[in-house]
C-alpha cells in the first residue's frame, strides 16, 4: 500500500461532513455532521482505490436516559440496532459498495457504547467520501430510530430529537 492520493484528501477537504483529525497526516477524517464520534480511516489500496474504514460509536441506551434501562430492555435495543445496521446498503451508496458492517459492544472515552464498523473501496474519491457521510448518517438515523418512548433522555439525543422537530416544523411535543 502507498501513501493516500491528494486526490482522495482534497475529497474529504472539500465534503462539509468531515475534517482531517490532525495527529494522523489526512489519514484519518473525523465526521462534524453528527454528535456521535465518527471516523474515517482511509489508505490506498491496489489499482488506485481508495480503501474508507468508517468506525460510528454510538451510546448504549442506558448511556443517554435519565433513568435506568433494564438490561433486558437494553439488550432487546441492542440486537434491533444491530440488525437494523446490518441492512446497510439499499440504495445509499452512490458507488457498488457493498460493505459487510460489523456492531461491537465497547467502551469508549469511559462510555458503554455500540461500535459500528464498515469498510469499501472506490477508485472514485468523491463518490468514495459521499458514501463514507452516507454510512455515517445510516448509524445516526439508525439510532434515532431505537430510541424508545418514555424515558428521559440526555445529549445527544434530547440534541438530535430538538433539530428534527424544528426541522420538521414541530411544536415541540416531547418524544
Amino acid at each position: 500500500m502507498t501513501e493516500l492520493p491528494d486526490r482522495a484528501r482534497r475529497a474529504f477537504r472539500d465534503h462539509d461532513a468531515f475534517a482531517p483529525e490532525e495527529a494522523t497526516d489526512g489519514e484519518r477524517f473525523v465526521a462534524v455532521s453528527t454528535p456521535f464520534d465518527a471516523t474515517v480511516d482511509s489508505k490506498a489500496a491496489e489499482g488506485g482505490r481508495i480503501e474508507f474504514s468508517v468506525t460510528v460509536r454510538v451510546p448504549m441506551l442506558d448511556e443517554v436516559t435519565e433513568d435506568d434501562v433494564a438490561p433486558i430492555v437494553e439488550e432487546g435495543w441492542y440486537e434491533t440496532f444491530e440488525r437494523r445496521v446490518a441492512s446497510i446498503g439499499g440504495g445509499i451508496f452512490g458507488g457498488e459498495q457493498e460493505p459487510e458492517p460489523s456492531v461491537k459492544e465497547t467502551t469508549f472515552a469511559g462510555d458503554r457504547v455500540a461500535a459500528v464498523s464498515a469498510t469499501f473501496e472506490d477508485i472514485d474519491p468523491r463518490r468514495g467520501v459521499n458514501d463514507a457521510a452516507a454510512v455515517v448518517d445510516f448509524v445516526e438515523g439508525t439510532f434515532v430510530q431505537g430510541v424508545i418512548p418514555g424515558y428521559d433522555y440526555t445529549e445527544p439525543v434530547t440534541g438530535i430529537l430538538s433539530k428534527a422537530r424544528q426541522t420538521g416544523g414541530s411544536d415541540g411535543v416531547e418524544p
